[in-house]
């Protein structure tokens, strides 16, 4: 969950796949929209709330203080994502197909990785209640993101992740196991079950989020209570490679896909045979079509869910449109034998573009009922406070119609929501936040999830919000350290994405996916006097780990032994391990970016939000909330360079120590900034500018070793006039000057992402470069290759990519020893000392590894996975 003092997270369509092409969305694009298309979020709004309530103004709210707008900061933490993997250019079909295969080809080095973040993780940690913590909101266990939820009436529940595979309860939830750890994608868009109890896989992240993941298509487990996916139970052909998947509805003998590339269709009875695309709004966009390269291809044939008539399966609704708006958007169904837009007769339920965005359907068990929710793109681009067009009924049971509307984002809010401030209301993330279902018995009982869990038992005359965003609005809330949220019972985390109902030893529960991962309670379960849910249980119990984690630090653990390992995560804050730890804390809130940590005290913790706004602690931040009646106990401070309040840095910036000196930073943004006060700074005063990388460029990677820094930037750093560049200096600024790397494939004019200096000689580094080669990258000077190295600091370079397959690289390391790990989309590689060609490390499932780090002795590296938590191995096994 975000920090207290405002709501942001990464959204937009950034799409990669493990086993096919990477489509890059940004979030503001809409083809004909503009680049923004949010209304301004004034979620200071919500932090002088939440400040009110407790009766101090948080620090880091007065340091950070902007207009609040989480629209531009959810679009460039998108841009960001996507700009490293796509530009120069569009990528073609099949890359991250051929890196799959190429990388499981390779030879493997010796030993094997230790999953270390296998274990709860409590977000509200007593012991972490300073300032910048979320702990005591009530969400309680977590871990990363579940994107859909199935379960039946044995008690098996099945979680699919955004980045880490599915998995498997038979106990109701918890003591999980993963069973699609040998497809070639982790990324989860759609679990369903079939009449015949299978188990329907869409791989493929349908959120639209920044790190949502493409898929390779439609998978079936027949016997789900045993066993696991493999590739050979894919359905059909590659015709769903390269999509993401938002449902999967059965009807009609047939399963029924609604994807980023249209409505598509299979037999159920035969899983051989090609799907059959049953309705593309704009075919020429397809791949393989005459637009299939026009940058707004991946925007053209968005399909968001299937309504099927239960009493006739030859009627079909389908809801059709990109969530920023488009004239393609509506609802669809077939008049002699065409699908044909609806114009009329729908009752409430929009059917102008304008005000049909994305939607989600539900059936009751007996015909009687359809439901939906819909997303508006005219709120969305207009209305501050919420993008819900609203929740509606067809009590005809029929998804033509007619539909009642039954809720709105006011009504929400009035029913015991925690989002009651302007700017930030009920809906305000519906394009990204949506579930919807009935229960079997009872057509009128109804859950709906947006950024909170609603509940109505009487078809939506009234509703409760059984699952608040958090309690910290709440009176009951309290920082007391004795209580895990005051008086108020546990919620579960916000964002919610996946819903099933199932049943456990005869008792039926309603479980929920949101961002921090999977929750249950009775489906008649308590509810107190303001309508919150009291019986909600988290079932991320440890055996789970979805975590996804940007970043990774290590430190002598002086107070328990062994070493304190944090880590930056995606909409979870920051996670701590402390030497004797069972339980992870979290001692920062809201998405974490790089991590510090002073390797002699892993204490000494410097934690990056966004634009380069940094925190400090020297106490892990350990804190009993005492700071909430007197601001001096406060033990974090935000130290952010200038770059942070003009807005001159990467959404996420880049952060380094100096390898011979952990008290010198170095942070990125358009300038290079040095501070030499360690963890013992205090102000953003204490940081120095050393160099101007120029207006319009802004820091990708930045390294220093001895007192010599490298700075990475890009600038621009989208496809329109994408640029790139080094520079080289002094952390004392003297020496500083541009290296001149022509767009010649010397180094290609690609997104450079991280260096790596040998600890030995700071002339001598490696540079890692992401995105594809020119094979799969169609821009001017993609070039070819990923790791380069050089000698003389930088002035010329050597491609040492050799046998290393064609895969995006984020960073890269070297080992003691001389060898050098690269951490890749993928999974991870070794070059060992005096070789030339690439091991791969272990056998991870197809994870991105976003950074690499070693233990303070040099003898273990750290991985930070995006969907899997956080690995060690051994360096004296990698040979």
């Amino acid at each position: 969950m975000s920090a207290p003092t405002r709501k942001r997270r990464w959204l937009t369509i950034c799409a990669i796949t493990a086993s096919a092409a990477l489509v890059a969305t940004p979030a503001g694009a809409a083809p004909g929209k503009g680049k923004k298309p949010f209304g301004a979020r004034v979620l200071a709004q919500l932090a002088a709330a939440r400040d009110t309530s407790i009766g101090a103004v948080s620090p880091r709210a007065k340091a950070e203080d902007d207009d609040g707008n989480e629209a531009d900061e959810i679009a460039e933490g998108a841009d960001q994502y996507a700009e490293a993997r796509t530009s120069p250019g569009v990528v073609a079909p099949g890359a991250y197909g051929a890196a799959w295969t190429g990388l499981t080809n390779l030879p493997r080095t010796g030993g094997g990785w230790r999953h270390i973040t296998g274990l709860p993780y409590d977000s509200d940690d007593s012991r972490y209640r300073d300032i910048d913590s979320n702990s005591s909101g009530g969400s309680g266990d977590v871990t990363g993101r579940m994107a859909a939820i199935a379960a039946d009436d044995d008690g098996y529940v099945y979680a699919g992740s955004a980045g880490g595979g599915v998995w498997r309860s038979q106990r109701g939830g918890g003591h999980w196991k993963p069973i699609s750890d040998e497809l070639p994608s982790q990324s989860t868009g759609a679990l369903a079950l079939d009449g015949a109890g299978r188990l329907w896989l869409g791989t493929g992240e349908a959120t639209t989020n920044a790190d949502a993941y493409l898929g390779s298509g439609v998978y079936v487990l027949s016997h789900p209570h045993h066993g696991t996916f493999s590739s050979r139970s894919r359905v059909g052909g590659d015709e769903l490679e390269s999509t993401t998947i938002h449902e999967l509805r059965f009807g009609g003998g047939k399963v029924w896909a609604a994807t980023s590339a249209g409505v598509w269709s299979h037999s159920t009875k035969t899983l051989k045979g090609a799907w059959k695309l049953e309705y593309a709004p704009n075919p020429d966009y397809l791949p393989g079509g005459s637009k299939d390269d026009d940058p707004d291809a991946a925007y053209k044939n968005i399909a968001n869910d299937i309504a099927i008539d239960p009493k006739d399966p030859s009627k079909v609704v389908l809801a059709v449109g990109w969530r920023s708006g488009d004239d393609y958007n509506g609802f669809y169904t077939r008049v002699n034998g065409t699908w044909t837009r609806i114009t009329s007769g729908f009752g409430d339920l929009p059917t102008d573009a304008d005000n049909v965005g994305n939607v989600t359907f539900a059936r009751s068990a007996d015909g009687s009922r359809y439901y939906a929710v819909d997303q508006s793109p005219e709120q969305l681009n207009t209305n501050p406070d919420s993008g819900l067009e609203g929740v509606f009924v067809s009590k005809s049971g029929s998804p033509a119609g007619p539909w009642t509307k039954i809720a709105d984002y006011k009504g929400l809010a009035g029913s015991g929501s925690a989002l009651t401030t302007a700017g930030y209301m009920p809906g305000v993330q519906a394009w990204y936040n949506q579930f919807l279902t009935v229960d079997p018995s009872d057509p009128e009982h109804v859950y709906a999830g947006l950024e909170e869990v609603y509940e109505t038992k009487d078809g939506g005359s009234t509703w409760s919000t059984v699952g608040p965003y958090w309690n910290f609005t709440f009176s009951c809330w309290s920082i007391d350290p004795a209580k895990q949220t005051g008086d108020c019972d546990q919620t579960t985390h916000s964002d919610q994405h996946g819903v099933a109902i199932g049943r456990y030893h005869g008792k039926s529960f309603v479980y929920v996916g949101n961002d921090g991962g999977v929750y249950k309670r009775p489906v008649h379960g308590s509810q107190d006097a303001s309508g919150h849910a009291t019986d909600w249980t988290s079932l991320n119990d440890g055996t789970i780990d979805t975590l996804q984690y940007y970043s990774v630090g290590i430190g002598k653990d002086l107070d328990h032994g062994g070493v304190s390992v944090t880590g930056g995560l995606q909409d979870n804050g920051q996670s701590i391990l402390r030497g004797d730890d069972k339980v992870m804390g979290s001692n920062f809130g809201g998405d974490g970016g790089d991590t510090l940590t002073d390797p002699a005290n892993g204490c000494d913790i410097a934690e990056e939000y966004v634009y380069l706004a940094i925190q400090v602690t020297q106490n892990c931040a350990v804190n009993d909330g005492s700071w909430t009646t007197d601001p001096a106990k406060a033990t974090s401070y935000n130290v952010a360079p200038a770059d942070n309040a003009t807005g001159e840095a990467r959404f996420i910036a880049p952060l380094a120590a100096d390898m011979k000196s952990s008290s010198t930073w170095i942070a990125g943004g358009r300038h290079v900034w040095v501070q030499t006060h360690g963890y013992a700074i205090r102000s953003g005063d204490e940081w120095k500018s050393v160099y101007d990388l120029g207006a319009g460029r802004t820091a990708t990677a930045v390294a220093a070793s001895g007192g010599k820094v490298y700075a990475a930037w890009c600038g621009p750093c989208n496809n329109q006039g994408f640029a790139r560049g080094i520079s080289v200096g002094n952390e004392d600024g003297t020496g500083w000057h541009d290296i001149a790397l022509p767009v010649d494939g010397t180094v290609p004019n690609r997104y450079l992402s991280g260096f790596a200096v040998d600890p030995k000689n700071a002339d001598h580094v490696f540079l890692a470069v992401n995105g594809f080669s020119r094979h799969w990258t169609e821009g001017p000077g993609a070039g070819v290759g990923h790791v380069f190295e050089s000698t003389d600091a930088g002035t010329t370079w050597k491609d040492i990519s050799a046998n290393l397959p064609d895969v995006p690289t984020n960073s890269a390391i070297v080992t003691p020893n001389g060898g050098i790990a690269v951490a890749t989309d993928l999974g991870v590689v070794y070059r060992a000392p005096g070789r030339t060609k690439w091991q791969r490390v272990g056998s991870l499932p197809a994870v991105a590894v976003l950074q690499l780090k070693l233990s303070p002795d040099g003898s273990t590296l750290y991985a930070a996975t995006h969907g899997r938590g956080i690995h060690t191995i051994k360096v004296r096994d990698l040979g």
